[in-house]
């Protein structure tokens, strides 16, 4: 049969991987095989969920093991190392258990057609101390190293006896990622203190979030941009926009103008990158960013049998601009790679991407939520926020969750999924 293989099990790749499962693998017509580095799939817009505490991977991950079986694929758990583009096949680098020892060797693989959907990685521009002091929030697991460092920093706050001090935490980069956090941490501390924690209280908070542009959100219109950055002035975060940060330490961040901005708890959310692994492999064309140069198609420039969907293609729109990352856009590449794939096994002409731009959409978690619909899709875009809002971002969750199990299986787990809330506390405490 037709060797298929998806590296990479973000929002876009499981997807994909689902509906090509679903079409060719249970009826026998190719094999059907999804990479991940890790066991479980969780939607990345909600790592700032995790790394609160107010979404428990455990409990709201999915298993690729078990996804795969229901839908006629097959997992590997594994990391992707080498293409060879001659003999068709990839490597996965040997793993270890978390003891250090040897648990599965290294593998390869052979493809027929392969689909590079790795996604991104934070971006720390080479600032000098970033990777020693900061924290990314690139997986669930950074997410949930921050969450620890987060209770161990309320649990110290709550024990001391020193009159003024506060729980201090920066987080770089404005974008999404940055300001739904900044939120998200305001709705924690008010939850916490209903839950033993000493002495908690909005108050007790000091957030600063350090913009190196002129403004928060800058995807996003100027007015949707103001309105959130009036939202979180209210909620007590320092907004410093203009400011670039050249350094990080253990006190906290050193701005360019010789500022010291103190945190004991950072995190870097400025940019994006694909991985370094990425960077020429198997004599690919990649940009400055490690990203993949894709045809129209979405086909490698260099070889038309690996297609790149996702944060780690470099796909330029007809304005000469690169489509951008975000989960729409993931989604919308999956499934015109999964037409192409089915054209291409049926000897036929292969569609061509075009960017469709449904707007943005950015939670300050239970406060507000503002954003932009339809963006190129009408003259304009119409702007939305509070409930109207939130329950278009809630329904783009939906979306993926449908995408996943269809709408039957994704209504069961919404029911399933409010008495769960009922049932267990609000926030993960440990």
């Amino acid at each position: 049969m037709t060797k298929i293989i998806v590296v990479g099990g973000g929002a876009g790749g499981l997807e994909l991987a689902t509906k090509l499962g679903r079409k060719l693998g249970r009826k026998g017509k190719a094999e059907v095989t999804l990479v991940d580095r890790n066991r479980t799939h969780l939607w990345k817009p909600l790592l700032h969920e995790v790394a609160t505490g107010a979404m428990d991977p455990g409990i709201d991950g999915l298993s690729y093991r078990s996804h795969a079986h229901n839908h006629g694929f097959v997992f590997q758990m594994g990391s992707l190392t080498h293409i060879d583009r001659d003999a068709r096949t990839i490597t996965l680098a040997p793993m270890l258990d978390d003891n250090g020892q040897p648990m599965l060797s290294e593998r390869t693989l052979p493809y027929d057609i392969l689909v590079l959907a790795i996604g991104s990685v934070s971006n720390d521009f080479g600032t000098q101390g970033v990777r020693d002091h900061c924290i990314f929030l690139d997986s669930p697991q950074q997410a949930e190293r921050f969450h620890d460092e987060l209770m161990n920093r309320f649990l110290q706050y709550g024990e001391s006896e020193a009159v003024g001090d506060k729980v201090n935490i920066a987080i770089v980069g404005a974008g999404a990622t940055g300001v739904e956090l900044s939120a998200e941490l305001y709705n924690a501390v008010e939850h916490l203190s209903a839950y033993g924690f000493k002495k908690l209280s909005r108050d007790c908070l000091r957030l600063t979030l350090v913009e190196a542009g002129p403004r928060i959100l800058p995807a996003l219109p100027e007015r949707i941009s103001g309105m959130a950055h009036k939202e979180l002035r209210e909620l007590g975060v320092d907004v410093r926009t203009n400011t670039m940060v050249v350094e990080a330490t253990a006190d906290g961040l050193k701005t360019k103008d010789d500022e010291l901005i103190p945190a004991t708890l950072m995190v870097w959310a400025a940019g994006i990158k694909a991985p370094n692994f990425l960077q020429d492999i198997a004599g690919l064309e990649t940009n400055r960013i490690n990203q993949l140069t894709v045809k129209p198609t979405l086909q490698t420039s260099r070889d038309d049998r690996i297609f790149v969907i996702g944060d780690c293609a470099h796909c330029l729109q007809e304005n000469g601009k690169p489509v951008p990352p975000r989960a729409q856009s993931a989604h919308q590449m999956a499934s015109l790679v999964y037409s192409n794939v089915l054209a291409w096994l049926d000897n036929k002409s292969l569609k061509t991407y075009v960017y469709k731009d449904h707007g943005s959409l950015v939670s300050l978690s239970r406060y507000s939520t503002v954003g932009s619909l339809m963006g190129n899709l009408m003259r304009g875009s119409m702007m939305v926020e509070g409930r109207i809002a939130r329950t278009v971002y809630v329904s783009l969750y939906r979306m993926h969750q449908v995408a996943l199990h269809g709408y039957t299986r994704t209504g069961l787990m919404m029911l399933v999924g409010r008495i769960n809330r009922f049932l267990r506390p609000r926030l993960k405490l440990h």
